[in-house]
């Protein structure tokens, strides 16, 4: 692997990880049209989530170390007889709500891992995700604005959210695009809505990455590719960072049908190659 194909698919990691435009479709079209390929591949694909784990780190740190302060003052409640005290706090209801969230990804990604991941290799299947993808987001634009924030946010509303983000398993479905859709379809006000889109996000990635690091670096990470690999991951933390300010402001404006139309025409593009170029 190149410095330049590094950096290429660290940007599209980044950019499309947070953008809701699928980034394990559009990490496997570059693979494919480009010929990226060989053993380090996959495990340069796994350390790419991490480059693009540190952009939601930074983004919502004083989120993170907030709920990282309450996970101890849970442990201390229940340790002195108190219980886990769910509304105690915002806070603390938002951690439960991304507890929640996580089963129903965990169980999707577990039981259907090697369903989809038989689903990279096809084209068809990535054009018709990301057709979804586009479907979905057009749809949410047209439903009435909610106001619900954690407060009024109920165990249900962040299962289904769960689920959502557990469909983006899939190639071509964009897992920020699920995310936010499922915020908004539970009736979630919009700045709350991408906030938990986007911390739902880290159980999901890290368990994505220990699903699939000892697969991948079984395979084989030729050490030469240190390098372009750790530019790969610095190039995708970087451009996630604009990635995530960006998509906060879009969905803040209502303009989420800008990813419908992109998707759209990639997606229709992808279906028709794959049926008469390919």
């Amino acid at each position: 692997m190149t410095f330049f194909e590094a950096i290429i698919l660290g940007l599209t990691q980044g950019l499309s990880e947070f953008l809701p435009i699928s980034s394990s479709g559009h990490l496997a079209l570059l693979q494919y049209f480009f010929g990226i390929e060989g053993e380090s591949v996959l495990a340069f694909a796994v350390l790419l989530h991490l480059g693009t784990l540190i952009s939601v780190f930074i983004v919502y740190r004083k989120d993170i170390w907030a709920l990282i302060v309450e996970l101890f003052m849970v442990f201390k409640d229940i340790f002195t007889g108190k219980g886990l005290r769910i509304n105690a706090n915002p806070t603390r209801r938002l951690g439960f709500m991304i507890i929640v969230a996580t089963i129903p990804t965990g169980l999707i990604g577990i039981l259907f891992n090697d369903l989809f991941a038989s689903m990279y290799s096809s084209l068809l299947s990535i054009g018709i995700g990301l057709i979804f993808t586009g479907t979905i987001l057009w749809l949410a634009e047209r439903i009435n604005a909610g106001t619900k924030t954690v407060s009024e946010m109920k165990f249900g509303h962040a299962f289904f959210v769960g689920v959502m983000q557990g469909i983006a398993i899939c190639p071509g479905v964009s897992r920020s695009g699920s995310t936010l859709v499922g915020s908004l379809f539970s009736g979630l006000n919009r700045e709350f809505g991408v906030k938990f889109a986007f911390l739902i996000s880290i159980p999901s990635i890290l368990g994505s990455v220990i699903l699939e690091a000892p697969a991948a670096f079984e395979q084989g990470a030729d050490m030469s590719f240190v390098l372009p690999i750790l530019t790969g991951v610095i190039v995708s933390a970087f451009s996630g960072l604009i990635a995530i300010k960006a998509m906060i402001k879009l969905v803040t404006g209502k303009r989420l049908w800008y990813f419908s139309i992109y998707t759209w025409i990639v997606g229709a593009a992808v279906v028709l190659y794959s049926i008469f170029g390919a």
